[in-house]
């Protein structure tokens, strides 16, 4: 059970609670949407909610839905504030003061299990008798079903409908059992098949923990005042401050004490399988991984993608944010200027105001605008990160030809999205995935585009410079490195079936 000391949104005023009435208005619901960001702190005195929260802010990409933090007091003691919205809107300055603590996780969540409910945000509280253990989770279990069921046989009253609570009580399970938080932990895990990055926290140590395949980061920093962080991205440990240390392997569990330092155990052979989208779309440009920013390698793609489908134009430009640094690639690669023809409105997140059916008509564009004067009369080749179901592609095409362009030619800077992920990325079902089931040329037709092009799957892969058999690319060749259920494959078909 939670413990009393958590605090949920629906027990104080907060006018982000009922995530049912909120609505995007355009453009991002045919992204695919990561799962979740994770952020814990150790340090050996002082209060470390605030650099929770902007590890939280940092990772806001990560999860829209609901933000948490859970914070251990001097005594050992819990307290947890988590609530729907972004994490600006979810904490305040009263709240962070309110959360005392020298330890402390935090997460950012984007459903994949579980509904968008406040009593699926996280972290999650257990009761052992070594104290409370909290848990936030990245990633997406294949057998959270079985797991679940599992831990309800045993008398446990599950309060959400997440895999991530399944993983907190089958460590309270083990403790129970007698063993300490490392075997506890241990044990757990291997109850655990899928994709996971998990940030744990006893009442003196935080822990990190990757599944064997590592498919979702997770990475440690140090501040200069001594203090540990486990954060999913670098970019949340430059916001604090923070230094890197190393990556959380795959199949690693890692223990962290301010007396005892980094304790690491290698829970079960590692078989990397980092997610490919991390790399061309999920994780923050400026975030590192393999040693150099996100950005250098998008620059990269779209190098590789100007190499494999040139075409004549006069201006290339990005789809914001994800496509622009592929798009300076494209450019720099076939010498074709690169403009700015698409304006994000980055200040736009859910609002409960809806437009009008006039407005509707109208075509709103809440979250991009064209330039009309840089593209009137042009020949435009137009970079983005994916296509899921086109309905995004055709409408950013119909406004750049409103807005004057003579020819509208799209290039991708990955493979057709062919397959769902069940790994913690919110995909549609196959049926729903536009390439699943059309060929590149009905596609140019479906979006109207002059021409269409992806990057090949090799050069996606020889872009990033290491063993391409480092990554997951199940999305897009339906080989999943963890094996499936035929039963949550239907699943999913068939609630995506029940929303349309």
């Amino acid at each position: 059970m939670l413990p009393d000391h958590s605090v949920f949104a629906d027990e104080m005023p907060n006018k982000f609670l009922n995530q049912d009435d909120l609505t995007e208005l355009d453009i991002d619901d045919d992204k695919p949407q990561e799962a979740c960001g994770v952020f814990g702190v150790l340090a050996a005195d002082g209060d470390v909610a605030k650099l929770v929260y902007f590890g939280l802010f940092a990772l806001q990409h990560r999860g829209q839905e609901s933000a948490g933090i859970t914070v251990y007091d001097d005594r050992g003691t819990t307290h947890t504030y988590k609530a729907m919205g972004l994490v600006a809107q979810v904490f305040t300055e009263t709240i962070l003061a309110e959360l005392k603590g020298a330890l402390a996780i935090g997460h950012n969540r984007y459903s994949t299990t579980g509904s968008s409910k406040v009593c699926n945000a996280q972290p999650i509280v257990v009761n052992t008798r070594l104290g409370d253990f909290s848990l936030a989770h990245n990633g997406n279990l294949v057998n959270a079903t079985e797991l679940r069921g599992e831990i309800s046989a045993q008398g446990h009253q599950l309060e959400s409908t997440t895999d991530s609570e399944g993983i907190a009580f089958a460590v309270a399970e083990a403790v129970e059992e007698g063993k300490d938080w490392q075997e506890a932990i241990v044990k757990a895990l291997h109850r655990c098949q899928g994709a996971f990055s998990l940030v744990m926290a006893m009442p003196d140590a935080i822990a990190g923990a990757r599944d064997a395949y590592g498919v979702r980061p997770l990475v440690i920093g140090k501040t200069q005042e001594g203090a540990y962080v486990l954060s999913s991205e670098t970019c949340g440990l430059d916001i604090i401050g923070a230094e890197y240390v190393r990556e959380v392997q795959p199949g690693e569990l890692v223990i962290i004490t301010i007396a005892g330092g980094i304790q690491s155990l290698q829970w079960k052979e590692s078989t990397p399988k980092l997610c490919v989208f991390e790399m061309i779309y999920f994780a923050r440009p400026d975030s590192v991984v393999h040693d150099e920013s996100l950005y250098t390698y998008r620059i990269r793609i779209g190098r590789e993608l100007a190499k494999e489908s040139f075409v004549e134009a006069d201006i290339v430009i990005g789809v914001p944010d994800s496509g622009i640094p592929a798009a300076i690639g494209f450019s720099r690669e076939s010498g074709i200027p690169y403009a700015e023809g698409l304006i994000k409105n980055r200040y736009v997140g859910r609002t409960f105001i809806q437009p009008t059916q006039a407005m509707r008509e109208a075509g709103i564009r809440m979250k991009l605008n064209t330039l009309k004067d840089v593209l009137r009369g042009k020949r435009v080749i137009v970079i983005d990160d994916s296509i899921v179901r086109g309905t995004t592609s055709r409408k950013i095409v119909r406004a750049l030809r409103e807005a004057g362009a003579t020819e509208v030619h799209m290039r991708i800077s990955s493979p057709p999205v062919t397959h769902p992920c069940f790994y913690g990325i919110d995909t549609d079902s196959q049926d729903h995935l536009i390439a699943s089931h059309k060929s590149v040329e009905a596609i140019t037709q479906q979006i109207e585009v002059d021409t269409l092009a992806y990057l090949s799957h090799d050069a996606m892969l020889r872009a990033t410079l290491i063993d391409p058999t480092h990554f997951c690319t199940a999305c897009f060749t339906g080989k999943y490195p963890i094996e499936v259920p035929d039963k949550l494959k239907r699943t999913k078909l068939m609630l995506e079936t029940a929303a349309l």
